[in-house]
């Protein structure tokens, strides 16, 4: 680093040496190029500094394995975003009371960053979290139970993939989790239509050969009806994950249209969008790709798949995620000093109008409906939104205080999409190939995953301890129109898409059934829609703070990981401390992923005369 300081500053004091031919590039280019040399001469010095007092450097490749290191560096960073107005760097010796609204993996993740605060000098943090719900959780709660009321259910089945690195951070050394009994190992997966087995996602991680992204999944995935021919049509895409930098940028411009513009203009062939892309996108954002806003696919995708060889090989909870990873998690915040209050709604806020701030929550206990409530007021020194599109839309639609603000105003164009989750009971057991499985083309328009619970939870789980047969669950995505079935006809639906899917299934009967319904539950993120979301801090209310998967990051994370970050990013602004402190970072891009990015910043700095984002962009040429 001192030596890449100081070749940049000669090239600034001796520009003459600057070669002629670089003097078209922007100064940021060459200031760049001369890093680069100077960095990997201070690494060779370095290397036979360390080599000749026999101390070898070593190199540490991939964010698992640098953890720990992460999170220290994080630990002393400094914050752009502290300044004298942050109350908690000019805190009084009373208690500063934090409300965090929802107890989903974002408020969960908020909660925890701030207990983690308890005692020394930062003991004067005093945390409530306030779930509408009778069990904490959000949208991946448990605590359904099966039509009979004789079993337990939960809304869907919840994966840990191999880029959760903070939550699986959480799970080993906070939590401390037997990470055998907690999760399941690594399996192959399925991928079914109406006529039957479509497609078996291997665990890469168990290939004979570490390939480069991208390669790697194209050569070990196994499509069984999907050409050569179809799937090399895909590689136009490789220009749009090129371009895609995950920048406010970038996300303005790819979230101007929607997945499936973006591919058919590339050249995407229509068989390869229809069994190869829909499905991810269905089963990954919940809506059609014709709905989706281009930016989130891509960056999803990058995420869950693309983002290493590794990136879509996937755990599962073994058993119902409430008893085997928030009931622990809750316990441990309790210990802490954090309050949790279930069953208790949120009904409006005080607001001190003079310093443009929420001073207190009211709410509302809906624990026993039949006495009458009186609402109550949470002093609050800070307020953390930790809920999804449909509860902000709520808030500012039902909470006048609120929709006088500009930057809540846009929060009335969030909205959800609909989740249908069932599990049927069978009294027979029956053969599933693979545990877990998207499928396609049962429903026009609609997602949906098939997994073998048995396989997942253990045939001793007390979630099948006492059926009699297989134990499936089917769910349904953007399922708007399923849910204004009945459950008797939608026993009947989902036993008829398990028989074309899984053929020995015919002949078992349901004997008993789980049907959990989630109106507009997840978030759409539709095209348009990175101009509705919060950032992680309200830039008109100075102590409104939000978390979740639908709040604007740089981390790069999706899904639960993206929620659980923001949370702690939530948590790092209330205490005045760095956005990234306590929080390990994504992988750094492979290299030739590097390498394809910054062919396309080159050139677009080149042609926006220094400028990348006043040059070209792919998507100006479909407009």
């Amino acid at each position: 680093v001192a030596c890449a300081g100081v070749g940049v500053s000669y090239m600034q004091h001796r520009q003459y040496t600057v070669p002629q031919v670089l003097h078209p590039l922007s100064y940021q280019m060459r200031r760049y190029l001369l890093l680069v040399v100077t960095s990997i001469l201070a690494v060779s010095v370095v290397e036979s500094f360390s080599l000749g007092v026999g101390q070898p450097v070593t190199r540490i490749s991939g964010t698992l394995k640098a953890s720990a290191t992460a999170l220290d560096n994080n630990d002393d960073a400094t914050t752009e975003d502290a300044t004298s107005e942050n109350p908690s760097t000019n805190r009084s010796k009373s208690k500063r009371k934090v409300v965090v609204i929802g107890a989903g993996w974002g408020g969960l993740s908020t909660a925890h960053a701030l207990s983690k605060n308890y005692g020394g000098n930062q003991g004067d943090v005093e945390v409530t979290v306030v779930e509408a719900s009778p069990r904490v959780g959000g949208l991946v709660r448990d605590g359904f139970t099966t039509t009979s009321g004789q079993r337990p259910a939960e809304a869907g089945q919840h994966g840990f993939w191999d880029n959760y690195y903070n939550i699986y951070h959480l799970l080993r050394t906070d939590l401390q989790l037997d990470m055998e009994t907690a999760l399941t190992d690594y399996a192959e997966q399925g991928q079914y239509s109406p006529q039957q087995l479509e497609a078996v996602w291997p665990v890469y991680r168990n290939q004979p050969l570490v390939l480069p992204t991208g390669l790697a999944q194209a050569a070990f995935t196994r499509f069984l009806n999907l050409s050569w021919f179809d799937r090399a049509t895909a590689f136009p895409l490789v220009l749009a994950f090129s371009e895609f930098d995950d920048s406010p940028e970038a996300w303005e411009k790819y979230d101007q249209m929607s997945f499936r513009d973006l591919c058919i203009r590339l050249g995407v062939s229509q068989k390869c969008y229809e069994e190869a892309f829909e499905p991810m996108i269905l089963t990954g954002l919940f809506a059609p790709g014709a709905e989706c806003s281009a930016a989130a696919a891509l960056g999803m995708a990058y995420f869950f798949v693309l983002q290493s060889q590794t990136a879509f090989d996937v755990q599962w909870c073994r058993g119902n995620i409430g008893q085997v990873i928030f009931e622990p998690w809750v316990d441990a915040m309790t210990q802490a000093g954090v309050h949790f209050q279930t069953s208790t709604r949120v009904t409006g806020f005080e607001l001190d109008p003079d310093n443009n701030k929420v001073r207190g929550v009211k709410v509302l206990s809906t624990a026993d409906k039949g006495d009458e409530k009186e609402e109550q007021i949470l002093e609050a020194d800070d307020v953390v939104f930790a809920v999804g599109a449909k509860a902000l839309n709520a808030f500012v639609r039902f909470c006048p205080e609120l929709g006088s603000f500009p930057d809540f105003r846009r929060f009335a164009n969030l909205r959800g999409t609909s989740v249908l989750a069932t599990r049927l009971f069978l009294d027979r057991n029956i053969d599933i190939p693979y545990s877990a499985n998207a499928c396609w083309g049962f429903e026009s328009g609609v997602g949906t995953t098939m997994f073998d619970i048995k396989k997942i939870h253990g045939e001793d789980a007390p979630t099948v301890a006492d059926a009699p047969g297989a134990v499936v669950e089917i769910d349904y995505y953007h399922a708007s129109k399923l849910l204004a079935m009945n459950d008797e006809d939608l026993v009947a639906k989902v036993k008829s898409d398990l028989d074309a899917m899984i053929p020995s299934a015919k002949g078992a009967q349901v004997v008993d059934a789980a049907i959990v319904r989630l109106s507009d539950a997840v978030n759409w993120y539709y095209p348009g829609s990175y101009q509705d979301m919060p950032d992680i801090k309200s830039k008109s209310l100075h102590n409104v703070y939000f978390a979740g998967d639908i709040v604007r990051t740089r981390h790069g994370s999706w899904s639960q990981e993206k929620a659980f970050v923001t949370g702690v990013e939530a948590a790092n602004a209330i205490l005045g401390q760095a956005r990234n402190k306590s929080i390990i970072p994504m992988a750094s891009d492979e290299l030739h992923v590097q390498l394809g990015k910054q062919l396309v910043s080159m050139a677009k700095t080149v042609l926006g005369r220094g400028d990348k984002w006043k040059g070209p962009s792919l998507v100006d040429f479909f407009f």
